[in-house]
């Protein structure tokens, strides 16, 4: 039954464990209105018979609606809109909740191409490798416009925008090859800004990935492993700290809350921080981007403005990557309010 509508449909493929779930929520709300409006059109038809003009001089009578008819007016497609909703949310939450032992690739969103990189590398153009069976994230950003990452086999489609880090996830449950689109009008060459995912047998990923890997120097604390390993989130972690001692942030900032010259990556993410000129920002993915590339757009109060851009310095990887390791120093502490200042002083001005 369920592969008869879906040729009806002309839905693609299920190729990913989320396909099933949402055909099955899509067959639900295209029969349940087919259902509805073949009623609909049933009882004005009945009634187009029944009630009829039969002589030019018959007036039309008032219909005074009882209280259970408005109640089953309002409550009947309430409950059916209720239903779909709580059929959809937990495939809603399931999407928006990667599992912890993922295989993470960064995704880098340019007029018109897509650009995947691994954790170490390998890095390419409008082809993403992945194991088939294995969950993937994606860590998404864009370079100039918003774009949108669409694979209709996966039933995924996941905005990328500028300036700010999205993510989504997949586990490819076939071999083969699937079409990637964006799925955002980005300009004129929207239409052949394409990619394609390559599902592979798990051993042939392995061994792909490590012959890629083979010639590219590996930071000692972020060397790859296994993509399926409990340790890859870990890895991708090591990665991000091993960016930020390469680019000297911890001269400038601390990760246990010790005042500093910058403020401290202790519970940074998602803090509301008080700037110089009085507004408030939460401290979230796209502030952190921007403090990184554009440091003196939004100072936060009671600091110098003495950070240097990292605007062509740093890869959209390694930015995900530093974001990453900032999060993973969230804890369960209560904010005791904006950061503050270095306690020793103003810094000399340069």
């Amino acid at each position: 039954m369920n592969e008869l509508l879906r040729r009806i449909l002309f839905l693609p493929e299920q190729a990913s464990s989320f396909a099933p779930g949402l055909d099955a929520l899509h067959y639900s709300i295209i029969l349940t209105s087919m259902a509805v409006a073949t009623l609909i059109a049933l009882v004005a038809l009945v009634f187009y018979v029944r009630f009829r003009q039969r002589s030019p001089t018959q007036s039309t009578p008032v219909v005074k609606p009882r209280w259970y008819h408005e109640v089953a007016f309002i409550g009947v497609p309430l409950v059916v809109f209720l239903a779909w909703f709580f059929i959809g949310f937990p495939k809603y939450v399931e999407m928006q909740s990667p599992p912890a032992n993922s295989m993470q690739v960064f995704v880098e969103a340019k007029k018109w191409m897509w650009k995947f990189a691994y954790p170490g590398g390998p890095s390419g153009l409008d082809v993403l490798h992945v194991p088939v069976n294995r969950p993937v994230r994606l860590l998404m950003t864009s370079r100039d416009v918003i774009h949108s990452f669409f694979v209709p086999s996966f039933r995924i489609k996941q905005d990328v925008l500028p300036g700010r880090y999205t993510q989504t996830w997949f586990k490819a449950t076939q071999v083969g090859k699937f079409q990637v689109f964006c799925a955002e009008m980005c300009g004129v060459g929207h239409s052949a800004m394409l990619a394609e995912v390559v599902v592979m047998p798990e051993a042939e990923f392995d061994a792909w990935l490590a012959d890629q890997r083979r010639g590219i120097p590996q930071a000692q604390d972020s060397a790859p492993v296994a993509a399926d390993s409990p340790n890859a989130n870990a890895s991708l972690l090591a990665q991000g700290k091993a960016v930020a001692e390469r680019n000297e942030c911890f001269k400038c900032h601390t990760v246990d809350g010790t005042q500093h010259i910058g403020p401290t990556w202790l519970d940074l993410y998602r803090k509301r921080e008080r700037l110089s000129d009085g507004s408030t920002v939460v401290a979230d993915e796209g502030y952190l981007t921007e403090s990184m590339m554009d440091p003196n757009a939004k100072l936060v109060a009671g600091y110098q403005a003495v950070m240097p851009t990292y605007q062509g310095k740093m890869s959209p990887p390694e930015v995900a990557a530093v974001l990453e390791y900032i999060k993973s120093l969230r804890t369960d502490a209560v904010s005791a309010g904006p950061s503050k200042g270095p306690s020793y002083g103003p810094l000399p001005s340069k």
